[in-house]
C-alpha cells in the first residue's frame, strides 16, 4: 500500500452519472492543467493525493453508487493512500447538508455550478483564456458539447431543476469557438447535450434559437456528424427540422425523452403536452426528416399510473416504432412535485411494466434493424474488440445505442475513421457487415 510519504501531488476526477457530468469533470480537468497542476481522470493508479468524485443524484441507483464511491475513497484517505477527498456534482448540490453529517471526513462538498470554488482549494484561478477550450476523457474522435446548463421545466418526477438550477444558455460565439477547437483536435462528431436542448436561447436571445446555433455549428470545418440529445416536446421548434433536413452533416437522429403515451399521465407528469399533440409532432418529425432515427424514453409507475394508461403507454410505443427506447421504473425523489403523491405503483409492478416495455422495444428494435441487411452506411469507428471493430452508424449515440461489428480481411482502418460497411446481420441490438469499398 501506497503511503503519504511516497505519493506525488496529483488530482483524480472521479465522473459518476450522465454525459453532461462527464463535460464538467472534463472542463475541470483542463483548468486545473491550465494551472500547472498534475490531473488525471478516472485514474487506475493510487498516485493521487487528492480526489474530486463528480457525483450524480438523479435517482436512487445512481445515488447510491454516488455514496459507495465516496466512502471508498474515505477509507483509502484512513488508510492513508489519498491525503483529501472532495466531492461534487448533482448529489453534492442537492444533499449537502445531510451529507456533511453523514460523511464527515470528506475535505469539502461542491454544488454543480461551484467550478471557481473548487479551483480555490487547489490555489488556482479560472482561467478565462481556456473557454472554448476542453481536455476530452473519451476517445477524441467525438465530444459531447453541452449548449446549456439547468432546466426551467416543471415535470412532476424530475429534481434536475433542484439540482442543476434554472435554464441557462451557452452564447452561441462560445459553443462555435469550443466547436472549432475540438474539430482542430479531431473531433469529427458533437454530440449536443443539455437538460433541455430545445429551449435553447429563450433566455439570451428571446426565443428558441436551436435552428441557427445548428446552422453554425454545421459551418465548422471538420466536424463531420452533428446529433441532437435531449429535445424536449412541448414547444419544439420546428425550424431545426429544416436545417436537420438541409445540412449533411447534421445526423438523421434525435433523443426526445417522452416519458409516457397517456394523455391523462402527461398531464399529471406536467409535461405540457397530450399524446395526440406528440403523435403530431413524431408524424412531422419523420415527414421533415425523411429516415430520421428517433430516441426516446419512458417512465412505468408514476403516481396515478393505472393499468389503463400503462396498457396505452404499451399502444403508443407499439405505434410510434421507436428506433431506440429506453424505460425508467419511476423513482419517488423528494421535493418533487410528484413526491407529494402517493407512490402507489407496487415496485414488482413497476419492474414488470418495465421488462414488458422493453419486451415490447427488443421486438421492433429487431424488425427495423433487420431492414438495413443487405444495404450499405457510412460507419464511424470507435473502438477494437479482438478480432473485429466496433462502430456506428449516423443513426446510432455511443455507449446507449446500437454498434456495428465491422469485420475487415485486414487492419488497415484506425479508430476514428469513416468506413462503408454492408450489414450482413442483425439483432435487436447490434449490427454486422463487413467494409466495402
Amino acid at each position: 500500500m501506497k503511503t503519504k510519504g511516497n505519493k506525488k501531488t496529483k488530482v483524480n476526477i472521479v465522473t459518476l452519472g450522465c454525459s453532461k457530468n462527464l463535460v464538467d469533470s472534463e472542463v475541470l480537468l483542463t483548468q486545473l492543467r491550465g494551472n500547472g497542476i498534475d490531473a488525471v481522470h478516472e485514474s487506475n493508479e493510487d498516485d493521487a493525493s487528492v480526489v474530486v468524485i463528480n457525483t450524480c443524484g438523479f435517482i436512487d441507483n445512481a445515488k447510491q453508487e454516488s455514496i459507495d464511491t465516496i466512502l471508498r475513497y474515505v477509507d483509502a484517505k484512513e488508510e492513508g493512500i489519498v491525503d483529501k477527498v472532495y466531492v461534487t456534482g448533482c448529489l453534492s448540490q442537492r444533499y449537502k447538508d445531510d451529507l456533511e453529517k453523514e460523511i464527515p471526513d470528506v475535505d469539502a462538498w461542491f454544488g454543480t455550478r461551484d467550478l471557481s470554488r473548487i479551483l480555490k482549494v487547489f490555489k488556482a484561478d479560472y482561467k478565462h483564456e481556456l473557454v472554448g477550450e476542453r481536455i476530452l476523457t473519451n476517445p477524441s474522435h467525438y465530444a459531447y458539447l453541452k449548449i446549456s446548463e439547468g432546466c426551467d421545466r416543471p415535470c412532476s418526477f424530475c429534481a434536475i431543476p433542484l439540482m442543476r438550477g434554472g435554464h441557462i444558455s451557452r452564447p452561441m460565439e462560445e459553443l462555435v469557438l469550443e466547436a472549432k477547437n475540438l474539430a482542430k483536435n479531431g473531433t469529427k462528431e458533437l454530440l449536443l447535450i443539455a437538460q433541455d436542448s430545445t429551449y435553447y436561447g429563450l433566455d439570451l436571445y428571446k426565443k428558441r434559437n436551436l435552428a441557427e446555433l445548428l446552422q453554425r455549428l454545421s459551418d465548422v470545418e471538420g466536424i463531420d456528424w452533428i446529433r441532437l440529445h435531449y429535445a424536449f416536446p412541448a414547444g419544439f421548434p420546428m425550424d431545426a427540422l429544416q436545417v436537420m433536413a438541409e445540412r449533411s452533416n447534421i445526423c438523421k437522429y434525435i433523443d426526445i425523452p417522452l416519458q409516457h403515451g397517456s394523455t391523462n399521465m402527461l398531464q399529471i407528469m406536467r409535461r405540457g403536452i397530450t399524446r395526440e399533440k406528440t403523435e403530431q409532432l413524431l408524424n412531422t418529425i419523420r415527414e421533415k426528416v425523411p429516415g430520421i432515427a428517433i430516441r426516446t424514453t419512458m417512465i412505468a409507475g408514476h403516481p396515478g399510473e393505472t393499468e389503463a394508461e400503462y396498457q396505452e403507454m404499451l399502444s403508443f410505443i407499439e405505434r410510434s416504432r421507436f428506433d431506440r427506447l429506453g424505460v425508467f421504473a419511476y423513482s419517488h425523489e423528494e421535493n418533487t412535485h410528484a413526491y407529494s403523491m402517493a407512490d402507489d405503483v407496487p415496485d414488482e409492478v413497476k419492474q414488470q411494466r418495465v421488462d414488458e416495455i422493453m419486451e415490447l422495444q427488443q421486438g421492433i428494435s429487431l424488425e427495423l434493424n433487420q431492414q438495413k441487411i443487405g444495404k450499405i452506411y457510412k460507419t464511424l469507428v470507435d473502438r477494437k474488440e479482438g478480432g473485429a471493430f466496433i462502430g456506428r452508424t449516423e443513426f446510432d449515440s455511443p455507449e446507449v445505442d446500437n454498434e456495428v461489428i465491422i469485420h475487415s480481411p485486414d487492419n488497415y482502418i484506425r479508430i476514428g475513421d469513416f468506413v462503408n460497411v454492408k450489414i450482413k446481420s442483425a439483432t435487436e441490438f447490434d449490427l454486422s457487415g463487413s467494409i466495402v469499398q
